[in-house]
């Protein structure tokens, strides 16, 4: 997602998405459009004698409508700095906490793996809400002579009850699957309960997917998609991270040793002909045994063919540098070659110097044999996987 931050709370940065400032506009309209409707509702729930045709007169609903919008995501916000809150008070720090087309999202640097920690933070938002809804209620029934008030608060009431009771639906990733993961989680492994909250979450999601495509509603359908992608990709992860726990990036790269290199001063040519013949579509480059950039077959594809014995290896290497400790764990340099969208890793050792590469294809091949062999200890040197040629991006 794309989103800057336009504030923090408690040290959190809150940002908004791009979508978001697409859909609030949506949601103001919405509301403001049905705020007939919404008056017979509160009545009948809240026992308030509104006025449908005092709240609709003029551009009053509209307006109506765009506090209302604000109102909801500012509970949105409250509803994620409860989890946020709890969670930083059990050692785990947030990274940010982003609106977006769907709601919100609290990015947890790390995953709970107690159950009972996860338990408090997943209910801690839900817990928010109600309190939420509670003290607008309250609102509502003091202030009985101001019908545009009423009508505020008693729709953020209702709204914020029911995002507390849909989000403890069990949709894993959503506040009621992870409660489901916490209480699998107490007489089973973390991954395994990861993976039947996961399930779960997937068969909610399509069955949420098909009353949305009944009934008509898109946004349903948007939320049960973003629930079946956000459960696979959390227990894929979470299987990852069980596999890699012990698992070393020295275990699984290749040491330098066996690393081919390039010298600054070769030229494109020369490049580009040790790349076809030894199969390879990236190499450090070394000069008088420092590390001093990375080169790959895409800078070297930038050079015309007839100008390429003109520039050397120096005039289109990468000189930004994304390196690994040899001593960090597998998952870490998993998570950096997603966040930066490359193919591998530079490795360097205690003393900065390189120690090796890291690709990819060596995590996805070691957490393959990992898998298949049952084991989650580290790689012994006979079962290092294989180097594969891959095509790395940046």
């Amino acid at each position: 997602m794309r989103s800057f931050t336009v504030g923090r709370a408690f040290g959190i940065p809150i940002k908004l998405d791009l979508t978001f400032l697409l859909v609030l506009p949506v949601f103001a309209w919405l509301i403001g459009t049905q705020v007939g409707s919404l008056v017979e509702s509160l009545n009948l729930l809240f026992g308030t004698e509104l006025d449908s045709a005092t709240l609709t007169t003029g551009n009053l609903e509209l307006v109506l409508g765009a506090v209302a919008a604000i109102g909801l995501f500012v509970g949105v916000v409250l509803h994620e700095l409860g989890h946020s809150l709890v969670a930083m008070r059990f050692g785990f720090p947030i990274d940010s906490i982003t609106l977006w087309i769907f709601g919100g999202i609290a990015r947890l640097t790390e995953t709970p793996e107690e159950w009972k920690q996860e338990l408090l933070i997943a209910v801690a938002g839900p817990a928010v809400s109600v309190a939420l809804g509670a003290l607008s209620y309250g609102v509502v029934l003091v202030t009985g002579g101001l019908p545009a008030v009423q009508f505020l608060f008693g729709y953020l009431a209702l709204i914020n009850i029911t995002l507390a009771i849909f989000n403890l639906l069990p949709g894993f990733p959503m506040d009621g699957g992870r409660v489901l993961r916490a209480l699998l989680a107490r007489n089973r492994s973390f991954a395994d309960a990861t993976q039947t909250a996961a399930e779960v979450g997937k068969i909610f999601a399509i069955v949420l997917g098909l009353f949305g495509l009944f009934s008509g509603n898109w946004l349903l359908i948007g939320i049960a998609f973003f629930i079946y992608i956000g459960a696979t990709s959390e227990a894929q992860q979470t299987v990852m991270n069980a596999a890699f726990r012990d698992v070393r990036v020295r275990d699984v790269m290749t040491t330098a040793d066996d690393l081919e290199t390039v010298s600054p001063d070769d030229s494109v040519a020369e490049l580009m002909e040790a790349m076809f013949r030894q199969r390879h579509t990236g190499y450090p480059v070394v000069e008088n045994g420092e590390l001093v950039g990375m080169v790959t077959l895409d800078d070297a594809r930038q050079v015309s063919e007839v100008e390429r014995d003109a520039y050397t290896v120096g005039d289109v290497m990468s000189r930004d540098l994304k390196t690994i400790p040899a001593s960090d764990d597998a998952m870490s340099a998993f998570e950096q070659i997603q966040q930066h969208g490359i193919g591998r890793l530079l490795v360097i050792d205690a003393d900065g110097e390189l120690a090796g590469l890291v690709s990819r294809t060596d995590l996805m091949t070691a957490f393959d044999i990992i898998q298949k062999s049952g084991r989650a200890d580290r790689i012994t040197p006979a079962e290092q996987p294989v180097r594969e040629t891959e095509q790395p991006s940046r």
